[in-house]
């Protein structure tokens, strides 16, 4: 299919004004300019948002909890953003939060992992798990069920998730109910077609991409470990159901179809959607694009279902 024109007009839009590629500055700049892109949040008010810290394997982990309103013991999702393990901020993904808290009716606990170069791997994971095995040991402090547990993500985000996913299962637990896989980076692989056809010139490249992986894990040989790489695991089989989404003018796209084909393979009940005429990092462009919005409402009822709702 073609772009979709709205996103067509948003790129060009980009272009025109003349900013960096991502992935082309030093690390601070390009942060500042994740945190600053032009794209308006919706307001979603919830019961409560409240920002905690909790003990991690290298000191506390910030976290921000995401309260829905309405009665009752509620499902929780450990929601784990994006940004190449080098960008991104809770405040970052506030807004998409808050959107999987009121629409998928349960408990969002957003983790503030610590970020590379600063902390490379396996940093990330190591605060993710831990976050992990926190929201299930406190699960009913925080209203909610941890036999109804999720875990999701975006980008880097989605491989976090992947990858938390199998340490659960491969330490014993916790049990998680669903995985939500969000055109998660799963290899690092830069051969694949979609690294080639979307190379450049629908925001994520794959330059980017080079420089996300140089940051947060620069020895090549310990990228195909399967908690970096969770596509290169051995064995897939006992996994947490999923829903993966892809998107059509993606780098990425390639690596996640790849993985919901091997979930599949492995016995794990899996979805796997791509989103035709989409870029990477649509899940934060719902106000500008309907489409982009349609298939954030198809995630948010994928995670409702996915929890029993």
């Amino acid at each position: 299919m073609s772009l979709d024109p709205v996103i067509k007009t948003l790129l060009d839009g980009m272009a025109a004004a003349g900013g960096p590629a991502l992935g082309s500055q030093d690390v601070a700049a390009t942060r500042a300019a994740f945190d600053n892109m032009p794209l308006p949040k919706k307001e979603i008010a919830l019961a409560s948002v409240e920002n905690r810290k909790i003990p991690g394997p290298a000191g506390e982990i910030p976290i921000r909890i995401y309260q829905p309103h309405g009665a009752g013991v509620k499902p929780v999702l450990v929601y784990i953003h994006g940004g190449g393990w080098v960008i991104g901020t809770l405040d970052s993904y506030d807004a998409t939060c808050r959107e999987l808290a009121q629409g998928a009716g349960c408990v969002v606990v957003s983790v503030d992992y610590r970020l590379a170069p600063e902390n490379r791997y396996p940093a990330a994971p190591d605060d993710c798990y831990a976050a992990l095995k926190w929201v299930a040991a406190n699960a009913a402090s925080l209203g909610a069920d941890a036999k109804r547990l999720a875990v999701g993500g975006d980008s880097a985000g989605g491989n976090l998730s992947a990858v938390v996913s199998q340490m659960a299962r491969d330490k014993g637990g916790p049990a998680i109910r669903f995985q939500l896989l969000i055109y998660p980076v799963t290899d690092a692989d830069f051969t694949r077609g979609s690294y080639v056809s979307n190379a450049e010139g629908y925001l994520l490249t794959t330059a980017s991409m080079h420089w996300f992986w140089d940051h947060y894990l620069p020895d090549k040989a310990k990228r195909a470990e399967a908690y970096a790489s969770p596509l290169r695991a051995k064995d897939l089989s006992g996994l947490p159901a999923a829903w993966v989404c892809t998107a059509e003018f993606d780098p990425l796209r390639d690596e996640g179809e790849a993985y919901a084909k091997r979930l599949q393979d492995a016995g794990v009940a899996t979805q796997l959607t791509r989103f035709d005429g989409l870029i990477h990092g649509f899940v934060t462009m719902g106000l500008v694009a309907p489409k982009a919005q349609a298939a954030v409402d198809e995630a948010v009822a994928a995670l409702k279902k996915g929890l029993g709702g």
